[in-house]
Order: C-alpha cells, then sequence, then structure tokens
C-alpha cells in the first residue's frame, strides 16, 4: 500500500516507576506488593512481537532509570508506553522528558486506564501525542508503518493544530494463532531471572494463550478495558508449539510455566490437551482457575504436570460475592479446595477488602473462609475502582470514592473508597491483619519452613521474601499513622 514506509524504530517502554511496583504491562494488582513481584510485560511484547525492528524495555523489575531511558532516546521515532491509574502522573513525567531528549519523537500511551479516558489524557499531557485504546497490538503496528492516523482504527490523537481526534473503534481479534510468539522478544529484550513470583517457582515464565474472559466480575480492569468478555484463545497445538519455542530459547532455566490468561480453565477440554501436550514435553506449570473445577479435570491437569493454581476467592461473605457478580457460591470453594488438597494441587488464593458494601463483620467472615480453605498462600489486595470498571460507576453513583489515588508514594496500595460502616483505614489495617492472622498459624509455618529444608535456594528466596514482608507490614502502618496525624486536630489547626 503507498502509505508504507520504511519501519519507524520503535520502543516499548514500561516505564521507570516506584521502587517495587508492578502496575504495568502484566500486572493485574497495579501496586507494590507485600514480597518483590514482577509479571512479564506480556501486554507489550505482543505488539513487540508484530513490530519488525522494535525494542521492549521493561524498566521496574530491571531497575531502570528514566536516565537509562534518555540514554537511547535519540535511537528511536517512536515510543509506546504502558500505563496504568496509579503510575499516569510518572509515567506522563517520563514521556515528558523523552520529548526534551528526542523533540521529534511521536510518544504515546497504551493501557486501561487510557483505553477509557483518551480525550482527558491527551488533553491533560501535551506530551502525549496519541493513545492507542482497546485492544491495541495492530494499531502499534500500523503507527510503526507509518499509516495516516487519521486513517488508524482505535487510535486518539493530537493534530497538528492541538486538536484531538478519536477514530473509530479497532474490532477484538480472533485468529490468535496468526500471532507471532512474545516468547522471542522476551529472550532479545528481558533478563528471565529478574521476574519473581512469591508463589511460582523461580525462574519462571508467563504469557497469554488468549484473551477475555465471561465472568462480569464488577471489579476486574482488562475484560472490561481492553480483553473484552469473549475468551479468544490460541489452539492447543499452536500453544504448545509456543511452549517448545521458549523450550529452545531458555533450555532448562525455565522451571515453571505459567499460563497467565484471566480463565485459562474456561474451556476444560482445550486445558486438558494443552497439559497432555506440557507433559509430552517434561514441563511443570501453573494457571488461573476460577473455584469451581471439578474433581476429574483437576486430576487429568495434576496427571499432566500442574503444579499451581491462582484462584479468586475475594470474600468469604455470600453477598457481596453476589454483588460483584463473581459468580461462585461458598460451597463450590470449599468443595474445589477439598478436592485440590486431595489431589496435591497447590493454590495461591486471592482475597479482597473493601468491596461493596464491606463492613467489619464481613471483613472478618473473610478472614476465617482464608483460614479454612487454608491455601498454600494467599494475596490480600484492596478494592480499587479504576476507571472503565463497574465498580467505578458504583462508586461514583454511591459517592463511595475518598480518592482518586490508588497507591501511596511508596507504590503501596491504599484505599480509594470508604463506606457508611467502614473508613479507609479500617480497609487498610484490615489487610495487615488479615496477612498476620492467616500467615501466622502453625500450619503456614510448618509448610514454609518445609519448603526452606529442601533446597538452600529455597532457603534464601523465603528469608528474603520474610524480610520483605515484614517491611510491607510496616510501611502499611506507616501510611495509617500518617494519614491519621494529618487529619488530626493540631494538624488541621
Amino acid at each position: 500500500m503507498q502509505w508504507y514506509r520504511p519501519m519507524r524504530k520503535t520502543l516499548f517502554l514500561n516505564p521507570p516507576s516506584f521502587d517495587g511496583f508492578d502496575g504495568g504491562a502484566g500486572s493485574r494488582y497495579q501496586a507494590k506488593r507485600e514480597i518483590s513481584s514482577y509479571w512479564f510485560p506480556t501486554w507489550l511484547a505482543q505488539p513487540a512481537a508484530l513490530v519488525p525492528g522494535s525494542k521492549l524495555m521493561d524498566a521496574p523489575p530491571h531497575h531502570q532509570t528514566v536516565d537509562d531511558v534518555l540514554k537511547i532516546a535519540n535511537q528511536y521515532e517512536l515510543f509506546i508506553l504502558h500505563t496504568s491509574t496509579p503510575s499516569l502522573n510518572n509515567d506522563i513525567k517520563c514521556a515528558e522528558a523523552i520529548k526534551a531528549k528526542n523533540p521529534h519523537a511521536h510518544v504515546g500511551f497504551v493501557g486501561a486506564h487510557v483505553a477509557v479516558l483518551p480525550g482527558p489524557t491527551l488533553r491533560d499531557a501535551p506530551a502525549i501525542d496519541f493513545v492507542c485504546r482497546n485492544e491495541f497490538d495492530y494499531t502499534c503496528l500500523e503507527l510503526a508503518q507509518g499509516k495516516p492516523w487519521s486513517e488508524i482504527r482505535g487510535l486518539s490523537y493530537r493534530d497538528a493544530d492541538d486538536r484531538v481526534h478519536h477514530n473509530a473503534e479497532r474490532e477484538l481479534l480472533h485468529d490468535w494463532d496468526s500471532m507471532p510468539s512474545v516468547l522471542p522478544v522476551y529472550h532479545r529484550d528481558l533478563n528471565l531471572e529478574s521476574y519473581f513470583s512469591g508463589y511460582l517457582l523461580h525462574p519462571y515464565m508467563s504469557f497469554y494463550t488468549g484473551r477475555g474472559c465471561p465472568a462480569k466480575c464488577t471489579f476486574c480492569l482488562w475484560p472490561q478495558t481492553i480483553g473484552g468478555h469473549a475468551y479468544r484463545t490460541k489452539s492447543p497445538a499452536a500453544v504448545i508449539r509456543e511452549v517448545e519455542i521458549g523450550k529452545d530459547l531458555f533450555g532448562d532455566r525455565v522451571r515453571e510455566w505459567m499460563f497467565d490468561d484471566d480463565t485459562f480453565t474456561i474451556n476444560r477440554e482445550r486445558a486438558v490437551e494443552i497439559a497432555k501436550g506440557m507433559k509430552k514435553l517434561k514441563l511443570t506449570w501453573s494457571c488461573n482457575a476460577r473455584a469451581n473445577l471439578d474433581y476429574e479435570t483437576l486430576r487429568q491437569l495434576r496427571d499432566n504436570g500442574l503444579r499451581l493454581l491462582l484462584v479468586g476467592f475475594e470474600s468469604g461473605n455470600q453477598n457481596i460475592l453476589n454483588g460483584m457478580k463473581k459468580g461462585l457460591r461458598l460451597e463450590t470453594a470449599r468443595r474445589f479446595m477439598r478436592d485440590c488438597r486431595r489431589l496435591g494441587v497447590r493454590v495461591h488464593g486471592t482475597f479482597m477488602i473493601g468491596l461493596p458494601v464491606e463492613t467489619p463483620e464481613t471483613i472478618e467472615e473473610t478472614i476465617r473462609f482464608a483460614m479454612e480453605l487454608d491455601p498454600f498462600s494467599i494475596q490480600v489486595s484492596i478494592a480499587s475502582p479504576y476507571p472503565g470498571t463497574e465498580l467505578y460507576r458504583q462508586a461514583v453513583d454511591n459517592s463511595w470514592v475518598d480518592s482518586r489515588v490508588m497507591v501511596s508514594g511508596s507504590g503501596v496500595q491504599i484505599s480509594a473508597l470508604r463506606y457508611p460502616h467502614l473508613s479507609p483505614d479500617q480497609i487498610e489495617e484490615a489487610v495487615e491483619h488479615m496477612y498476620r492472622r492467616f500467615y501466622f498459624r502453625s500450619m503456614p509455618i510448618l509448610r514454609f519452613v518445609g519448603e526452606m529444608a529442601t533446597s538452600r535456594q529455597m532457603l534464601v528466596r523465603r528469608l528474603r521474601e520474610g524480610a520483605e514482608f515484614f517491611g510491607y507490614l510496616k510501611a502499611r502502618r506507616e501510611i495509617v499513622r500518617a494519614r491519621n496525624e494529618s487529619q488530626s486536630p493540631a494538624a488541621l489547626a
């Protein structure tokens, strides 16, 4: 086509951020976690795999600074930055620095926040030339190819006269087998050992085998803003070919493969077929799952290499689960955990404090429920009303929004919600309380001690994570203390 020109030198960038902050190009929980946790930047790696000659720079896990970005800024014509609601202002400053260093460059943002708020983003940040909305892989490719901006679907942009334009939406991608693997991009641009997850073996590898989630959870960010609710996938054969590519590239360095699809097991026959392929490759793997898998499916997955399931239980109160459209019964979750324990499948359970309409009593129910289920490990997050989600609309309509700030100055998650019977302080204090109640029991302690006895690597790792965990709890207490001091009569006088 006549509009094509030589491919523009493109840098895909997850910008430098708060120390330890994993809120950009791969994380579902946009905050600094209780221990060092970094997910692979699949959202950026996919368009990078489409654009020849591009580079992916994932700054946070590699401890790269804005100065490191500026050292190579003049080598690129097109900069595509992944942003998030908590890191937006920080990411805008990075964009400004790039523009100051390379005034002729085009700089744009991708990510859930700008997908739903492209106009305000462009209006408030003159350094940003464009925003790629929704599923942005081919939008990025066409930008790199030099297609006129007015003809690129899914693009919002500022023209030479400072007017903002919003092009027609781009349709969601359905032919996932045609998408190139992200694993060669990982191998070329990322350091495998820089990525950590407290519940996965190290080093691990995570990537998507499809996008979208049929569930309608009101808080969940990606399906409501970018991925949609139709689960669009690669065929089992294509998934196994991609893993074979990764195995050839990384050899035996990868100890665990994580299928990071929102709900990998929603199509049980497909999951089992992929599992059988993983067994033939003699690989250990994990995935996200809902707490409604039947015993026979769990058994087949386990027999074919499954080690761990990442499961969102969220709350121990049925009314809260119903209100957030989780589609899960507490008794179903109990049965699921009994089956996992019987089969020896490890579970990392995620829970959430501050969902509508939380009270001290429902928090206690959630804590007791977590201890009853007793997964191997847990993650406790604060309900965050991200723009574009139903939770955000509910919060605005009911005047539950206490603050637009979702993380502290250090990147630790804080509550942006306030309910009639529950303050932000109570929500934040409940996170620390739940962690202490769950982990400071004999069974979790014995589990971790048993792990540490298996190898020196695990001993060193768990000791490091333990120190980080206590530092995280201390940081939470300091956040609450600082807020209370700022609201004291003396401070307000």
